[in-house]
Protein backbone atom coordinates (compact mmCIF):
# COMPACT_ATOMS: atom_id res chain seq x y z
CA UNK A 1 0.00 0.00 0.00
CA UNK A 2 1.34 3.35 -1.06
CA UNK A 3 1.95 5.77 1.52
CA UNK A 4 0.26 8.74 1.70
CA UNK A 5 2.27 11.88 0.69
CA UNK A 6 1.73 15.03 2.58
CA UNK A 7 1.10 16.85 -0.95
CA UNK A 8 -1.79 14.66 -0.52
CA UNK A 9 -3.12 15.80 2.27
CA UNK A 10 -2.03 19.66 2.84
CA UNK A 11 -2.75 20.16 -1.15
CA UNK A 12 -1.84 23.93 -2.27
CA UNK A 13 -3.76 22.91 -5.71
CA UNK A 14 -6.68 21.13 -6.67
CA UNK A 15 -9.65 19.57 -4.83
CA UNK A 16 -8.86 19.07 -1.03
CA UNK A 17 -9.89 15.39 0.30
CA UNK A 18 -8.48 14.70 3.27
CA UNK A 19 -8.47 18.16 4.43
CA UNK A 20 -11.88 19.67 3.00
CA UNK A 21 -13.59 21.86 5.17
CA UNK A 22 -17.70 23.32 4.24
CA UNK A 23 -17.14 27.19 3.90
CA UNK A 24 -19.55 28.82 6.11
CA UNK A 25 -21.83 29.84 2.71
CA UNK A 26 -21.73 25.84 2.18
CA UNK A 27 -25.56 25.20 2.68
CA UNK A 28 -26.83 28.15 0.64
CA UNK A 29 -24.57 26.93 -2.62
CA UNK A 30 -26.13 23.89 -2.47
CA UNK A 31 -29.76 25.33 -2.77
CA UNK A 32 -28.51 27.74 -5.32
CA UNK A 33 -27.08 25.19 -7.25
CA UNK A 34 -29.95 23.03 -7.48
CA UNK A 35 -32.63 26.05 -7.75
CA UNK A 36 -33.97 25.70 -11.91
CA UNK A 37 -32.09 28.48 -13.73
CA UNK A 38 -31.08 30.59 -11.42
CA UNK A 39 -27.55 32.43 -11.79
CA UNK A 40 -25.22 31.70 -8.99
CA UNK A 41 -22.37 34.34 -8.55
CA UNK A 42 -20.06 32.87 -5.79
CA UNK A 43 -17.52 35.90 -4.93
CA UNK A 44 -14.80 36.78 -2.75
CA UNK A 45 -10.82 36.42 -2.38
CA UNK A 46 -8.69 33.94 -3.85
CA UNK A 47 -7.80 30.98 -2.03
CA UNK A 48 -11.11 31.10 -0.11
CA UNK A 49 -12.45 27.81 -1.25
CA UNK A 50 -14.80 29.44 -4.25
CA UNK A 51 -13.69 26.73 -6.56
CA UNK A 52 -13.69 23.91 -4.22
CA UNK A 53 -17.16 24.93 -2.58
CA UNK A 54 -18.34 24.21 -6.15
CA UNK A 55 -17.08 21.08 -7.16
CA UNK A 56 -17.86 19.19 -4.17
CA UNK A 57 -21.47 20.66 -3.98
CA UNK A 58 -22.29 19.82 -8.00
CA UNK A 59 -21.02 16.13 -6.96
CA UNK A 60 -23.28 16.21 -4.08
CA UNK A 61 -26.26 16.98 -5.99
CA UNK A 62 -25.55 15.31 -8.77
CA UNK A 63 -25.41 18.32 -10.88
CA UNK A 64 -21.68 17.43 -12.01
CA UNK A 65 -22.16 15.23 -15.23
CA UNK A 66 -22.52 18.10 -17.47
CA UNK A 67 -20.43 20.94 -16.42
CA UNK A 68 -18.37 22.56 -18.44
CA UNK A 69 -15.58 24.81 -16.50
CA UNK A 70 -14.50 28.38 -18.62
CA UNK A 71 -11.82 31.24 -17.31
CA UNK A 72 -11.85 35.01 -18.62
CA UNK A 73 -8.14 34.15 -18.63
CA UNK A 74 -7.72 31.95 -22.03
CA UNK A 75 -9.35 33.88 -25.17
CA UNK A 76 -10.45 30.31 -26.64
CA UNK A 77 -12.73 30.19 -23.12
CA UNK A 78 -13.84 34.21 -24.10
CA UNK A 79 -15.13 33.16 -27.72
CA UNK A 80 -17.38 30.49 -26.16
CA UNK A 81 -19.20 32.52 -23.09
CA UNK A 82 -19.55 35.28 -26.29
CA UNK A 83 -21.43 32.88 -28.13
CA UNK A 84 -22.96 30.69 -25.25
CA UNK A 85 -26.43 32.91 -25.59
CA UNK A 86 -26.94 30.79 -29.04
CA UNK A 87 -26.07 27.62 -27.80
CA UNK A 88 -29.15 26.18 -26.54
CA UNK A 89 -28.81 23.46 -23.73
CA UNK A 90 -26.20 23.87 -22.71
CA UNK A 91 -26.12 22.47 -19.47
CA UNK A 92 -23.88 23.77 -16.09
CA UNK A 93 -21.21 26.30 -17.09
CA UNK A 94 -18.50 27.55 -14.73
CA UNK A 95 -17.09 30.85 -15.41
CA UNK A 96 -13.66 31.55 -13.43
CA UNK A 97 -12.14 34.99 -13.14
CA UNK A 98 -15.43 36.63 -14.48
CA UNK A 99 -14.13 40.11 -13.15
CA UNK A 100 -11.54 39.84 -16.04
CA UNK A 101 -14.05 39.66 -18.74
CA UNK A 102 -14.77 42.58 -21.28
CA UNK A 103 -18.05 45.02 -20.29
CA UNK A 104 -19.79 43.66 -23.65
CA UNK A 105 -19.79 39.88 -22.53
CA UNK A 106 -20.37 41.01 -19.01
CA UNK A 107 -23.54 42.32 -20.61
CA UNK A 108 -24.33 39.78 -22.83
CA UNK A 109 -23.80 37.63 -19.78
CA UNK A 110 -26.23 39.22 -18.01
CA UNK A 111 -28.88 38.88 -20.33
CA UNK A 112 -28.79 35.07 -20.77
CA UNK A 113 -29.14 35.19 -16.56
CA UNK A 114 -32.27 37.01 -16.99
CA UNK A 115 -33.95 34.55 -19.45
CA UNK A 116 -32.61 31.47 -17.60
CA UNK A 117 -33.80 32.32 -14.93
CA UNK A 118 -37.26 33.82 -15.77
CA UNK A 119 -37.68 30.49 -17.33
CA UNK A 120 -36.32 28.27 -14.64
CA UNK A 121 -34.70 26.91 -17.36
CA UNK A 122 -33.45 23.27 -16.49
CA UNK A 123 -31.00 22.73 -19.00
CA UNK A 124 -28.76 25.91 -19.01
CA UNK A 125 -27.06 27.02 -15.66
CA UNK A 126 -24.84 30.25 -14.76
CA UNK A 127 -22.27 30.05 -12.25
CA UNK A 128 -19.77 32.78 -11.91
CA UNK A 129 -17.04 32.74 -10.15
CA UNK A 130 -15.49 35.90 -9.07
CA UNK A 131 -13.21 38.23 -6.75
CA UNK A 132 -15.15 40.85 -4.37
CA UNK A 133 -17.53 43.09 -5.60
CA UNK A 134 -18.16 40.79 -9.09
CA UNK A 135 -21.85 40.23 -8.25
CA UNK A 136 -22.54 44.14 -7.45
CA UNK A 137 -20.40 44.89 -11.10
CA UNK A 138 -22.72 42.69 -12.56
CA UNK A 139 -26.30 43.88 -11.07
CA UNK A 140 -24.88 47.25 -11.53
CA UNK A 141 -24.63 46.66 -15.19
CA UNK A 142 -28.25 45.53 -15.38
CA UNK A 143 -30.11 46.42 -12.23
CA UNK A 144 -32.75 43.99 -13.45
CA UNK A 145 -31.28 41.35 -12.19
CA UNK A 146 -31.36 41.78 -8.39
CA UNK A 147 -34.11 39.41 -7.85
CA UNK A 148 -31.92 36.61 -10.36
CA UNK A 149 -29.35 36.21 -8.71
CA UNK A 150 -28.17 34.17 -5.88
CA UNK A 151 -25.11 36.19 -5.17
CA UNK A 152 -23.30 34.27 -2.46
CA UNK A 153 -19.95 36.15 -0.93
CA UNK A 154 -17.55 33.96 0.57
CA UNK A 155 -15.42 36.33 2.91
CA UNK A 156 -12.94 35.21 5.70
CA UNK A 157 -13.48 32.14 6.97
CA UNK A 158 -13.41 31.87 10.46
CA UNK A 159 -10.86 30.50 12.93
CA UNK A 160 -13.03 27.43 13.84
CA UNK A 161 -12.97 26.74 10.14
CA UNK A 162 -9.44 26.78 9.73
CA UNK A 163 -8.92 24.97 12.93
CA UNK A 164 -11.12 21.77 11.75
CA UNK A 165 -8.88 22.02 8.43
CA UNK A 166 -5.57 21.43 10.56
CA UNK A 167 -7.10 18.84 12.47
CA UNK A 168 -8.26 17.34 9.87
CA UNK A 169 -4.78 17.11 8.57
CA UNK A 170 -3.22 16.16 11.40
CA UNK A 171 -5.77 13.35 11.49
CA UNK A 172 -4.91 12.02 8.10
CA UNK A 173 -1.09 12.14 8.39
CA UNK A 174 -0.39 11.12 11.31
CA UNK A 175 0.93 14.52 12.58
CA UNK A 176 0.61 16.76 15.81
CA UNK A 177 2.05 20.26 14.14
CA UNK A 178 3.04 22.60 17.58
CA UNK A 179 2.69 25.62 15.92
CA UNK A 180 -0.98 25.15 15.08
CA UNK A 181 -2.37 27.65 16.64
CA UNK A 182 -0.26 30.71 15.43
CA UNK A 183 -1.42 28.66 11.85
CA UNK A 184 -4.89 29.24 12.47
CA UNK A 185 -4.68 32.86 13.49
CA UNK A 186 -2.42 33.45 11.17
CA UNK A 187 -4.06 32.03 7.76
CA UNK A 188 -6.31 35.08 8.62
CA UNK A 189 -9.38 32.81 7.19
CA UNK A 190 -7.81 31.28 3.92
CA UNK A 191 -7.75 27.68 3.34
CA UNK A 192 -5.25 27.54 1.25
CA UNK A 193 -2.65 29.69 3.32
CA UNK A 194 -3.43 27.27 5.75
CA UNK A 195 -3.19 24.39 3.73
CA UNK A 196 0.76 26.25 2.84
CA UNK A 197 1.74 26.89 6.27
CA UNK A 198 1.28 23.10 7.43
CA UNK A 199 2.59 21.41 4.47
CA UNK A 200 5.91 23.70 5.46
CA UNK A 201 5.79 22.83 8.69
CA UNK A 202 5.71 19.11 7.83
CA UNK A 203 8.79 19.59 5.37
CA UNK A 204 11.15 21.45 7.86
CA UNK A 205 10.79 18.33 9.99
CA UNK A 206 11.79 16.31 7.09
CA UNK A 207 8.70 14.88 7.08
CA UNK A 208 7.35 13.96 3.48
CA UNK A 209 5.53 10.67 3.69
CA UNK A 210 3.27 9.52 6.67
CA UNK A 211 4.69 8.44 9.59
CA UNK A 212 3.16 4.52 10.71
CA UNK A 213 3.32 6.07 14.53
CA UNK A 214 2.22 9.73 15.12
CA UNK A 215 4.55 12.66 15.26
CA UNK A 216 4.99 15.85 17.38
CA UNK A 217 6.15 18.60 14.62
CA UNK A 218 8.14 20.81 16.60
CA UNK A 219 8.46 23.26 13.60
CA UNK A 220 8.00 27.12 14.70
CA UNK A 221 5.83 29.31 13.20
CA UNK A 222 8.79 31.93 13.25
CA UNK A 223 10.70 29.11 11.35
CA UNK A 224 7.85 28.38 9.29
CA UNK A 225 6.78 31.80 8.24
CA UNK A 226 10.62 32.83 7.18
CA UNK A 227 10.66 30.32 5.08
CA UNK A 228 7.56 31.05 3.00
CA UNK A 229 8.34 34.43 3.09
CA UNK A 230 11.80 34.00 1.79
CA UNK A 231 10.17 32.02 -0.85
CA UNK A 232 7.59 34.76 -1.49
CA UNK A 233 9.71 37.47 -1.99
CA UNK A 234 11.15 35.53 -5.47
CA UNK A 235 7.67 35.39 -6.61
CA UNK A 236 6.52 39.19 -5.52
CA UNK A 237 9.10 40.86 -4.75
CA UNK A 238 10.44 42.85 -7.98
CA UNK A 239 6.12 43.44 -9.07
CA UNK A 240 5.60 44.15 -5.48
CA UNK A 241 8.83 46.99 -5.60
CA UNK A 242 7.48 47.85 -9.45
CA UNK A 243 3.99 49.23 -7.35
CA UNK A 244 5.21 50.97 -4.78
CA UNK A 245 7.40 52.93 -6.75
CA UNK A 246 4.71 54.10 -9.74
CA UNK A 247 5.26 54.89 -12.75
CA UNK A 248 7.17 57.92 -11.94
CA UNK A 249 9.57 56.69 -8.99
CA UNK A 250 11.17 59.60 -6.74
CA UNK A 251 12.71 59.17 -3.73
CA UNK A 252 11.14 62.00 -2.00
CA UNK A 253 7.46 61.55 -3.42
CA UNK A 254 4.88 60.77 -1.32
CA UNK A 255 4.82 57.30 -1.99
CA UNK A 256 1.03 56.88 -2.67
CA UNK A 257 0.84 53.76 -4.07
CA UNK A 258 2.95 52.32 -1.36
CA UNK A 259 0.87 53.69 0.98
CA UNK A 260 -2.19 51.52 -0.96
CA UNK A 261 0.18 48.67 -0.24
CA UNK A 262 0.16 49.24 3.52
CA UNK A 263 -3.85 49.49 3.43
CA UNK A 264 -4.20 46.74 1.70
CA UNK A 265 -1.72 44.69 4.35
CA UNK A 266 -3.31 46.11 7.33
CA UNK A 267 -7.17 45.13 6.32
CA UNK A 268 -8.97 42.53 7.49
CA UNK A 269 -10.09 41.13 3.88
CA UNK A 270 -7.96 40.27 0.67
CA UNK A 271 -9.71 43.65 -0.87
CA UNK A 272 -9.80 47.36 0.07
CA UNK A 273 -11.88 50.94 -1.41
CA UNK A 274 -9.32 53.28 -2.31
CA UNK A 275 -12.04 55.87 -1.96
CA UNK A 276 -13.08 54.54 1.82
CA UNK A 277 -9.17 54.53 2.44
CA UNK A 278 -8.74 57.68 1.55
CA UNK A 279 -11.73 58.85 4.21
CA UNK A 280 -9.65 57.20 7.29
CA UNK A 281 -5.84 58.71 5.72
CA UNK A 282 -6.64 62.31 5.57
CA UNK A 283 -2.86 63.26 5.31
CA UNK A 284 -2.38 60.73 2.51
CA UNK A 285 -5.83 61.77 1.04
CA UNK A 286 -4.57 63.97 -1.95
CA UNK A 287 -1.58 62.36 -3.31
CA UNK A 288 -3.67 58.87 -3.27
CA UNK A 289 -6.87 60.97 -4.99
CA UNK A 290 -4.43 62.35 -7.42
CA UNK A 291 -3.29 58.41 -8.88
CA UNK A 292 -6.96 57.37 -8.45
CA UNK A 293 -8.68 60.55 -10.14
CA UNK A 294 -5.91 60.78 -12.67
CA UNK A 295 -6.35 56.28 -13.58
CA UNK A 296 -2.62 56.16 -12.60
CA UNK A 297 -3.87 53.44 -10.24
CA UNK A 298 -5.77 51.52 -12.77
CA UNK A 299 -3.06 52.22 -15.48
CA UNK A 300 -0.82 50.93 -13.15
CA UNK A 301 -2.44 47.69 -12.20
CA UNK A 302 -3.31 47.15 -15.96
CA UNK A 303 0.68 46.41 -16.41
CA UNK A 304 1.14 41.79 -16.89
CA UNK A 305 3.40 41.94 -13.74
CA UNK A 306 1.35 43.95 -11.10
CA UNK A 307 -2.52 42.24 -13.10
CA UNK A 308 -1.40 38.85 -12.18
CA UNK A 309 -1.49 40.05 -8.55
CA UNK A 310 -4.30 42.80 -8.35
CA UNK A 311 -6.91 43.86 -10.00
CA UNK A 312 -8.48 46.78 -9.89
CA UNK A 313 -12.17 47.57 -10.67
CA UNK A 314 -12.50 51.47 -12.09
CA UNK A 315 -16.20 51.62 -11.11
CA UNK A 316 -16.14 50.61 -7.30
CA UNK A 317 -12.77 51.92 -7.09
CA UNK A 318 -11.66 48.34 -5.12
CA UNK A 319 -7.82 46.64 -5.12
CA UNK A 320 -8.82 42.96 -4.43
CA UNK A 321 -5.60 40.74 -4.01
CA UNK A 322 -5.68 37.93 -6.92
CA UNK A 323 -3.40 35.47 -5.51
CA UNK A 324 -3.63 35.13 -1.48
CA UNK A 325 -0.32 34.67 -0.79
CA UNK A 326 0.88 38.33 -1.85
CA UNK A 327 -1.23 39.54 1.14
CA UNK A 328 0.21 37.35 3.56
CA UNK A 329 3.80 38.28 2.28
CA UNK A 330 2.68 42.11 2.64
CA UNK A 331 1.49 41.22 6.18
CA UNK A 332 5.03 39.53 7.31
CA UNK A 333 7.31 42.05 5.75
CA UNK A 334 9.50 44.69 7.80
CA UNK A 335 7.79 48.03 6.45
CA UNK A 336 10.96 50.04 7.79
CA UNK A 337 12.97 48.13 5.76
CA UNK A 338 10.98 47.82 2.75
CA UNK A 339 10.53 51.64 2.64
CA UNK A 340 14.31 51.61 2.35
CA UNK A 341 14.92 48.51 -0.01
CA UNK A 342 12.11 50.46 -2.34
CA UNK A 343 14.36 53.42 -2.14
CA UNK A 344 11.93 55.96 -0.27
CA UNK A 345 13.34 59.11 1.76
CA UNK A 346 10.28 59.57 3.79
CA UNK A 347 6.78 58.23 3.46
CA UNK A 348 5.24 59.60 7.23
CA UNK A 349 3.99 63.26 6.45
CA UNK A 350 2.27 65.75 8.88
CA UNK A 351 1.22 67.91 5.87
CA UNK A 352 -1.86 66.89 3.69
CA UNK A 353 -0.27 68.77 0.59
CA UNK A 354 3.19 69.40 -0.93
CA UNK A 355 2.11 72.64 -2.38
CA UNK A 356 -0.27 75.05 -1.52
CA UNK A 357 -0.87 77.09 -4.25
CA UNK A 358 -2.05 80.78 -3.64
CA UNK A 359 -3.45 83.26 -7.01
CA UNK A 360 -5.93 85.61 -7.84
CA UNK A 361 -8.46 84.43 -10.27
CA UNK A 362 -7.04 86.31 -13.25
CA UNK A 363 -3.83 84.10 -13.03
CA UNK A 364 -5.90 80.77 -12.87
CA UNK A 365 -4.38 79.82 -16.21
CA UNK A 366 -1.20 80.03 -14.96
CA UNK A 367 -1.88 78.30 -11.78
CA UNK A 368 -3.95 75.47 -13.36
CA UNK A 369 -1.05 75.02 -15.43
CA UNK A 370 1.59 74.43 -12.77
CA UNK A 371 -0.99 72.69 -10.28
CA UNK A 372 -1.09 69.90 -13.75
CA UNK A 373 2.69 70.56 -13.92
CA UNK A 374 3.46 69.32 -10.58
CA UNK A 375 1.03 66.96 -9.80
CA UNK A 376 2.34 65.04 -13.00
CA UNK A 377 5.06 64.65 -11.15
CA UNK A 378 3.87 63.36 -8.48
CA UNK A 379 3.39 66.11 -5.87
CA UNK A 380 0.20 66.72 -3.52
CA UNK A 381 -1.55 70.09 -4.96
CA UNK A 382 -3.74 72.30 -2.92
CA UNK A 383 -5.57 73.79 -5.55
CA UNK A 384 -9.26 75.90 -4.74
CA UNK A 385 -11.50 74.61 -7.26
CA UNK A 386 -10.01 70.85 -7.19
CA UNK A 387 -11.72 71.47 -3.41
CA UNK A 388 -14.98 72.63 -3.83
CA UNK A 389 -17.16 69.41 -3.16
CA UNK A 390 -15.15 69.08 0.24
CA UNK A 391 -16.05 72.40 1.48
CA UNK A 392 -18.91 72.66 0.02
CA UNK A 393 -21.27 73.76 3.64
CA UNK A 394 -18.46 74.86 5.34
CA UNK A 395 -17.15 77.85 6.51
CA UNK A 396 -14.30 78.59 3.77
CA UNK A 397 -12.01 80.46 6.54
CA UNK A 398 -11.97 77.77 8.81
CA UNK A 399 -11.62 74.96 5.86
CA UNK A 400 -9.17 77.13 3.98
CA UNK A 401 -6.64 78.35 7.05
CA UNK A 402 -4.84 75.38 8.29
CA UNK A 403 -4.06 74.40 4.91
CA UNK A 404 -2.10 77.72 4.56
CA UNK A 405 -1.14 77.83 8.09
CA UNK A 406 0.39 74.47 8.13
CA UNK A 407 -1.28 71.73 5.97
CA UNK A 408 1.31 72.07 3.14
CA UNK A 409 5.09 72.12 3.18
CA UNK A 410 5.39 74.94 0.55
CA UNK A 411 3.03 77.36 0.02
CA UNK A 412 3.81 78.75 -3.82
CA UNK A 413 2.34 81.94 -4.01
CA UNK A 414 1.63 83.23 -7.84
CA UNK A 415 1.40 87.14 -7.10
CA UNK A 416 0.01 88.56 -10.10
CA UNK A 417 -1.12 92.16 -10.55
CA UNK A 418 -4.81 91.76 -9.06
CA UNK A 419 -2.75 89.56 -6.27
CA UNK A 420 -3.51 91.80 -3.28
CA UNK A 421 -6.67 93.14 -4.02
CA UNK A 422 -8.76 89.98 -3.37
CA UNK A 423 -10.54 89.21 -0.57
CA UNK A 424 -9.32 85.40 -0.42
CA UNK A 425 -5.29 86.56 -1.61
CA UNK A 426 -5.29 88.65 1.65
CA UNK A 427 -6.70 85.89 3.32
CA UNK A 428 -4.50 83.39 2.44
CA UNK A 429 -1.24 85.65 2.22
CA UNK A 430 -2.74 86.88 6.32
CA UNK A 431 -2.67 82.50 7.04
CA UNK A 432 1.02 81.91 5.25
CA UNK A 433 2.88 85.31 6.49
CA UNK A 434 4.66 83.67 9.36
CA UNK A 435 5.89 80.84 7.03
CA UNK A 436 8.16 83.34 5.25
CA UNK A 437 11.02 83.13 7.64
CA UNK A 438 10.96 79.85 8.07
CA UNK A 439 11.65 79.74 3.74
CA UNK A 440 8.36 78.01 3.37
CA UNK A 441 6.73 80.43 0.63
CA UNK A 442 8.09 80.17 -3.08
CA UNK A 443 7.07 83.36 -4.51
CA UNK A 444 6.14 83.32 -8.70
CA UNK A 445 6.41 86.79 -9.38
CA UNK A 446 4.67 88.52 -12.47
CA UNK A 447 7.24 90.48 -14.34
CA UNK A 448 4.64 92.97 -14.90
CA UNK A 449 4.87 93.74 -11.32
CA UNK A 450 7.73 96.32 -10.34
CA UNK A 451 9.36 96.16 -7.31
CA UNK A 452 8.28 97.53 -4.23
CA UNK A 453 10.11 98.56 -0.94
CA UNK A 454 7.91 96.71 1.85
CA UNK A 455 7.38 93.77 -0.36
CA UNK A 456 8.64 91.02 2.02
CA UNK A 457 8.81 88.13 -0.49
CA UNK A 458 11.44 90.29 -2.79
CA UNK A 459 13.79 88.91 -0.18
CA UNK A 460 13.31 85.77 -0.96
CA UNK A 461 14.99 83.92 -4.13
CA UNK A 462 11.87 82.88 -6.76
CA UNK A 463 10.75 82.45 -9.69
CA UNK A 464 9.38 84.78 -12.56
CA UNK A 465 6.47 84.52 -15.18
CA UNK A 466 4.94 86.53 -18.01
CA UNK A 467 1.30 86.07 -18.15
CA UNK A 468 1.15 87.38 -21.70
CA UNK A 469 3.39 84.19 -22.84
CA UNK A 470 2.13 80.79 -23.17
CA UNK A 471 1.85 79.42 -19.71
CA UNK A 472 2.44 76.01 -20.31
CA UNK A 473 5.73 75.80 -20.78
CA UNK A 474 7.07 78.64 -17.96
CA UNK A 475 4.54 76.27 -15.95
CA UNK A 476 6.52 72.95 -16.39
CA UNK A 477 9.37 74.42 -15.85
CA UNK A 478 8.86 76.05 -12.72
CA UNK A 479 6.93 72.66 -11.40
CA UNK A 480 10.95 70.94 -12.12
CA UNK A 481 12.54 73.51 -10.28
CA UNK A 482 9.93 72.95 -7.28
CA UNK A 483 10.24 69.73 -7.65
CA UNK A 484 13.56 69.77 -6.96
CA UNK A 485 13.26 71.97 -3.57
CA UNK A 486 10.90 69.64 -2.28
CA UNK A 487 13.42 66.90 -2.67
CA UNK A 488 16.07 68.67 -1.20
CA UNK A 489 14.12 69.43 1.83
CA UNK A 490 13.64 65.72 2.71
Amino acid sequence: MALLRVEEVFKTSGIPTHTFVRPSEYSRLRVALRTPGRGVIVEGPSGIGKSTAITRALEEEGLDKEVTRLTAREPVDVEYLDALPELGAFGTVVIDDFHRLEESVKRRIADLLKVTADAEDESRKLVIIGINEAGKSLIDSSPDLTNRLEVLRFEAEPDLKIDELVTAGERAFNVSLAARALIVQNARGSFYIAQLLCMDACLQADLTERPEESVEVATTYAAIQRKVVERQRDRFGDSVRSFARGTRFRPGGRAPYLHILRWLSEADSWSISIRDEIRRHPTEKASVFLVLDRGYLASLVAQPAISKLLHFDEKTSVLSVEDPMLTFYLRAVSWPDFVREVGFKRVDYEESYDIALSFAGEDRAYASALRDALEDLGHAVFYDSAEQARFLGQDVETYLGPIYESGSRYVVAVLGEMYGRKRWTLFEASKYKDRIEAGQVIPVWSIKIPPEPFDATRSLFGLDWDPDAAVQDQASAHASVISEKLGLAE
